[in-house]
């Protein structure tokens, strides 16, 4: 009998909490669309705060994907090499970063040979040239390298082929060409392949043209380049063993600071430099410039997020003036609900609700906006933009949190009313 008892109260508790709030929604709806004017304003200054912060974020998120891309295009895992740093414990002096003659191809092979996790290794000689051909000229970055190269800097080949072990070898005067320079040399959708191109008066027969890649921010563009043997370009154009640059490949990400360090002292072993403040090179780690650059748009990022917010809290401030507007006016209703035995807590209720479903519609609709604003950005402002699910998430967290913020106080103090002062209110 206890336990049917028991059983029998449950089940009306449950029928009661779902009459409630079947009750509080309908209320709620109700309360609502009373003053639909006012109600749309109040719900607009959500929509333009949570469409802020979502539109920014995706910029941001874009931008931050765009410069990956970039530094990723020149290839992956990377560490280059230049010649000529030196300097002392207080500052780093450039004597001639790149052009300086302290590189060699022995280094290139030495790291090969004994430095662990290398994937592969592409020295290069590179330098600007005035190259013609019929009569066409124009004025492009010249350079040598070998056959790796073209797998370090994810280079593709469109047409054609790339330098040969056999083309460095015999020093051939082949060349391949970058889709601008062949442009510029031979005109727009000619095929250059097996035709002439003089570089610094030495005639090379073009035997390739690469697949384009666009500017990287990083060194220019990478498709106005031409490339030819390593050996031609030493013994034709620079006439000498040096490199300007070694490009190092690493088998993977987690070793790129322990191949640094290791090819530091190498090198330091090999130019018998005991001081490494002393050193004759410097190494650009690609994994320590994508995380720098990584964590600089992502905190630009939290940054417009943050500005956009200031608009929620704008929006948030004005809920809590409407509501607190609502609870004068039914002031009265209060005081007939408190007299029929609602409690502080029912009144309450219905207030919050009615602050946290105002934020829920404007979240909903400020999400759309934003993306839809996000997608007008990327389609006609060529601005890049990534739409994520973490930044709308947060989004509506946000927007569900000052609902409940900035409505508890018109909930509380309407809970708080005295029913007989807010019967005879006028």
């Amino acid at each position: 009998m206890k336990m049917l008892r028991l059983v029998t109260l449950k089940a009306l508790n449950r029928f009661r909490n779902k009459m409630f709030l079947s009750d509080l929604l309908e209320e709620t709806v109700s309360a609502i669309l009373v003053n639909k004017a006012r109600t749309g304003l109040t719900v607009l200054g959500i929509v333009i705060g949570i469409g802020s912060v979502v539109a920014l974020m995706s910029i941001g998120q874009g931008a931050e994907a765009d410069i990956k891309s970039n530094i990723q295009s020149i290839g992956s895992n990377l560490l280059v090499i230049y010649p000529g740093v030196q300097g002392n414990e207080r500052m780093q002096i450039s004597a001639g970063r790149g052009s300086a003659q302290t590189l060699t191809e022995d280094d290139a092979d030495a790291i090969s040979a004994e430095i662990l996790h290398i994937e592969a290794v592409a020295p290069e000689v590179s330098t600007r040239y005035q190259v013609t051909a019929k009569g066409m000229n124009t004025n492009t970055s010249v350079l040598g390298t070998v056959p790796g190269y073209l797998n370090v800097k994810n280079f593709k080949i469109s047409s054609g082929s790339f330098v040969s072990q056999q083309d460095v070898k015999s020093m051939a005067k082949v060349a391949i060409l970058g889709p601008t320079a062949a442009e510029d040399l031979f005109g727009e959708g000619a095929d250059p392949i097996g035709k002439k191109v003089k570089i610094n008066r030495i005639e090379f027969t073009v035997i390739g043209v690469t697949e384009s890649k666009g500017a990287t921010g990083f060194g220019g563009s990478q498709d106005d380049i031409i490339f030819i043997p390593i050996s031609a370009a030493q013994k034709f154009l620079s006439g000498n063993d040096y490199v300007t640059t070694i490009n190092v490949q690493v088998s993977d990400e987690k070793y790129m600071t322990a191949a640094e360090e290791e090819t530091t002292t190498l090198l330091l072993i090999r130019h018998n430099i005991s001081d490494p403040a002393a050193a004759d090179f410097s190494i650009m780690n690609q994994a320590d410039i994508l995380a720098t650059m990584t964590s600089v748009i992502a905190t630009l990022t939290i940054f417009l997020g943050a500005i956009a917010g200031i608009s929620l809290v704008v929006g948030g401030i004005g809920i809590m003036n409407m509501m607190l507007t609502t609870v004068t006016e039914r002031t009265r209703e209060i005081g007939l609900r408190k007299a029929v035995g609602a409690k502080n807590k029912d009144i309450s209720m219905q207030f919050l609700a009615e602050a946290i479903m105002l934020t829920f519609i404007g979240g909903v609709i400020g999400i759309i906006a934003g993306c839809l604003v996000s997608f007008a950005i990327r389609e006609f402002a060529d601005i890049s933009t990534n739409i994520a699910g973490r930044p709308i998430a947060l989004a509506f967290g946000v927007s569900s949190l000052i609902g409940i913020i900035f409505g508890y106080y018109p909930a509380r103090r309407a809970a708080s009313l005295n029913p007989i002062e807010a019967l005879r209110y006028e």
